[in-house]
């Protein structure tokens, strides 16, 4: 039978408490310490990510309200990477292709385009909010086991 110990917070190992840390060994608390240390960079990890993420579709968002005032027949250049570009000429402002993951476009109006972008920047603002509560817990905890071997290191060391 499992059972659940402190107050998981939904990641991967449960908060320990600090009374618990006290009953560890030096070397337990050493391990515990690099494991949230290590939790709490990838976490930072995937803000990082998620910040990046969140800009690039609020940029496409932006690049469609700009593409949808232009008038049809407009000659423009057309980002075929992030260095090259080709001339075009606007045939339809109202279809745009949606990029939907790993290589995969759909054809939608304009209006479908913005919504599903900012159904996406929605989705990961909420999901940034929910690691940087995570992150926070976990860095608590870090800090918690830090302190803890801190004491017990000094407790080991003779008073001169």
């Amino acid at each position: 039978m499992a059972s659940s110990k402190g107050g998981g917070g939904g990641g991967s190992s449960p908060v320990v408490r600090v009374a618990e840390m006290e009953k560890m060994s030096i070397e337990q608390l050493k391990a515990l310490k690099e494991q949230t240390d290590l939790e709490v960079n990838l976490l930072q990890e995937s803000l990082n990510n998620i910040r990046t993420a969140t800009t690039r579709l609020e940029i496409a968002s932006s690049a469609l309200h700009d593409l949808s005032l232009r008038p049809q027949g407009k000659k423009m250049l057309v980002p075929l990477t992030a260095s090259l570009y080709v001339p075009g000429k606007l045939d339809d402002a109202n279809k745009v292709l949606v990029d939907i993951g790993t290589g995969y476009f759909v054809e939608k109006t304009m209006a479908e385009g913005k919504e599903y972008c900012e159904r996406k920047i929605n989705l990961l603002k909420s999901n940034f909010d929910q690691l940087i509560e995570l992150a926070s817990k976990k860095k608590t905890a870090a800090d918690e086991a830090g302190a803890v071997l801190q004491a017990k290191l000094k407790q080991m060391v003779p008073a001169t």
